[in-house]
């Protein structure tokens, strides 16, 4: 009679990208709140993206007090959220304003300039093409408002000279999309945020 082959156990599972994600940022916040250097962030980030398992994760979290990590693999992607091919790669505006926003499909890699002017970035009726994305925003005395759905993670890692760059990192739906913001603003913002639902509103309205 042959043995049947043991169940992996919690830590043996593999993990995926949105899982990563989750620890790194675990370990931002560590960091914003004194409880690592930035030598020790990177060292541990490097260790994250390494990591093939939760067995690998979780002694990089293990130290860090409040932070409780389920060592449980992400669900997959929403469906109809994550697919297509990207409509639009870019939007600038120059001594004007660009907007993307309605339903459109944003590819993996998106670039948006705003030099004296304003770009509008929505993405709440939005797909992603890849469940991972990267915007670069570059804001030259000007502005550019980022506007992401509650269920998406957001990793930012912009700065601001003379200007202001939004460190609104948060978590999404585990297994959703995962969007990282990064670039610079120069003598002007790049906000990102995510709009608050209104429940009382919503019954009141006829149409």
């Amino acid at each position: 009679m042959s043995e049947q082959p043991s169940i992996p156990g919690p830590h043996e599972m593999r993990v995926s990208n949105a899982d990563r994600e989750r620890f790194a940022k675990v370990l931002h916040d560590a960091m914003a709140e004194g409880r690592l250097t930035l030598g020790e962030l990177e060292e541990r980030l490097d260790r994250v993206y390494a990591a093939k398992t939760f067995g690998d994760l979780e002694p990089v979290v293990r130290d860090l007090p409040g932070h409780q990590i389920t060592l449980q693999a992400a669900a997959p992607s929403a469906p109809g959220r994550v697919g297509g091919r990207g409509t639009s790669s870019s939007a600038i505006a120059m001594l004007s304003g660009a907007d993307r926003t309605g339903v459109w499909t944003i590819p993996p890699t998106f670039n948006a300039v705003a030099f004296m002017g304003g770009v509008k970035i929505n993405l709440m009726d939005a797909r992603f093409e890849a469940r991972e994305t990267v915007i670069n925003a570059y804001a030259l005395m000007g502005g550019i408002d980022i506007i992401v759905p509650p269920d998406v993670t957001v990793y930012v890692t912009g700065s601001g000279i003379m200007g202001g760059f939004s460190n609104r990192s948060t978590e999404g739906t585990p297994g959703g999309p995962v969007l990282r913001i990064t670039g610079f603003a120069f003598w002007g913002g790049v906000d990102v945020r995510t709009p608050k639902r209104s429940k009382g509103r919503r019954k009141h309205l006829g149409h």
